[in-house]
């Protein structure tokens, strides 16, 4: 089942932006919500990365043995010939496509030793009878060295166990670090939340780890203690206990005739960068079986999913650190011409940095140019900079109108990772519309810090960059904000990118 639509969903909630605004404040977290925030958790890594980088290592060692025998033994004999070379690549993508045939390739087998030690063992001995039945038939039987053909065999398969010991010792660290758990909290504290959190728990080999429960309701309904999780607030905290601690899947243990209940829970909870899914462990409405997604035995629907995963974050990372290394060199002259001339229009550092919104609402430091007098420098962006703002210095006039002051942002791309080439723009976190902070002023606005912050962005190539002085310009930002989130692609950023130097010279009217 297709994860629903952000817009389309927060379309059908009947409520109104005022009553889901004071939502995004900060909220006091009780001492049980506290607690399990504070335990110290790293970034997740993602299973179908570590499946996929194991296979490619596979493929490249045993490739890589094949041909190098070849070369030490065959060929200074018989003289090289590409036909083995293509056979041994064969071979390899044939033992690749068997180890997964073997379901090998999962991060749970990799955590045991005997389970995939027989079947890697079995697979690979299966490659070569395949391909000494396929040599007989072919008449090719005098033509292959056997010292080679056993060679490659014996170094093939100890070097497969040797790297499977290693990497279950790997695996094994990261899950005592909580780094392979799918950190989950639920939300339903009555009777089918603890019928969830039980059949969760009795799931051998789940990646599941659950944290606590959430449940608005104040009566006997909602039990303190829910099979043995503590209940840790209610649905409006998930979202600051979101960005005190990682969460990746936030679970409704909810029926599906609930669907007020559940869409008002929704509008809550959307703009956090994780998976959402209902249970149907409860529900006697039964879909067909390719329309849930399993938590091992546990059907659910899902209803968000979290932006930008897996290997799509991988490309994403790569695009962001070695195009934004190129930029990087080549705008390294014009950052120096730059930065001299910051230094001798006024006294005061060449760089400015400014507390803004990174990746979950967290607080990152951004690099700039400085264009403000340094002693009415405002690191925390109180005062908006406006048309004719006598702050701004003769240099900043410029490099503000064509964002030159933005190119040290570079290093925080590079270096510091806390930004990408493109996305949402890093807002100030006291950024306002008139007196009221942006979060109070557009409805779902932190739905926008769902993934990193960029340089540039959809909504600044489209002419919604420079100053704020109305409702329409912020929710204007958001709207395109939340459209390249939806619609990411590596295609989309570079686009994005190479249109970036003619929007800043031709729709450059609101920046000041």
């Amino acid at each position: 089942m297709e994860p629903v639509n952000a817009r389309s969903m927060l379309d059908a909630v009947a409520t109104s932006a005022s009553t889901a605004a004071p939502i995004e404040r900060r909220r006091r977290l009780s001492q049980a919500a506290l607690a399990v925030a504070g335990q110290k958790v790293g970034r997740a890594y993602s299973p179908i990365v570590i499946a996929g980088v194991v296979r490619i290592a596979d493929f490249v060692m045993l490739s890589l043995i094949g041909v190098g025998l070849y070369l030490g033994y065959v060929a200074p004999i018989a003289g090289f010939r590409w036909e083995y070379v293509a056979a041994i690549l064969m071979m390899t993508l044939t033992a690749v496509v068997c180890f997964q045939a073997a379901d090998i390739y999962d991060v749970q087998i990799f955590r045991g030793q005997l389970r995939q030690m027989t079947r890697m063992i079995s697979s690979w001995a299966f490659v070569f009878l395949l391909f000494i039945g396929v040599s007989f038939f072919a008449k090719l039987g005098n033509e292959i060295s056997r010292l080679w053909l056993s060679a490659f065999f014996f170094i093939g398969l100890a070097t497969l166990i040797s790297a499977r010991l290693f990497l279950r010792t790997l695996v094994r660290h990261w899950a005592r670090h909580g780094r392979l758990d799918r950190r989950t909290v639920v939300v339903g504290a009555d009777e089918d939340g603890e019928q969830l959190i039980e059949a969760l728990n009795v799931q051998t080999d789940s990646d599941i780890d659950i944290l606590g429960v959430f449940d608005d309701r104040n009566d006997n309904r909602a039990l303190e203690t829910c099979a043995g999780k503590s209940k840790l607030g209610k649905v409006d905290d998930i979202v600051e206990f979101a960005r005190r601690t990682r969460i990746d899947l936030v679970l409704f243990a909810l029926p599906i005739s609930a669907e007020t209940r559940i869409l008002e829970m929704l509008k809550k909870l959307w703009v956090l960068p994780v998976d959402i899914r209902l249970s149907a462990h409860t529900n006697k409405l039964r879909f067909r079986p390719r329309s849930y997604s399993y938590l091992g035995e546990v059907p659910t629907l899902h209803m968000f999913e979290a932006p930008i995963t897996d290997w799509d974050l991988v490309m994403k990372w790569m695009f962001d650190h070695l195009v934004g290394a190129i930029v990087l060199l080549l705008a390294a002259p014009v950052m120096a011409l730059v930065a001299l001339a910051v230094k001798l229009d006024s006294p005061g550092p060449v760089l400015f940095r400014q507390k803004r919104f990174g990746f979950n609402n967290e607080r990152i430091d951004v690099f700039k140019f400085r264009s403000l007098y340094h002693d009415q420098a405002d690191p925390r962006a109180a005062k908006v900079v406006t048309k004719n703002d006598s702050r701004v210095t003769r240099v900043g006039r410029y490099i503000r109108k064509t964002s030159l002051d933005e190119l040290p942002q570079l290093f925080n791309v590079v270096f510091k990772s806390n930004l990408s080439l493109v996305g949402p723009r890093p807002h100030a976190v006291q950024g306002k519309l008139q007196s009221r902070l942006f979060d109070e002023a557009v409805d779902g606005y932190f739905a926008r810090h769902r993934v990193k912050p960029g340089i540039t962005g959809w909504a600044q190539i489209n002419g919604w960059r420079g100053e704020i002085d109305n409702e329409e310009k912020i929710q204007k930002r958001v709207e395109f904000d939340l459209y390249y989130i939806e619609n990411w692609s590596v295609l989309f950023d570079l686009y994005i990118l190479l249109k970036t130097p003619q929007a800043l010279m031709t729709k450059n009217e609101n920046a000041y």
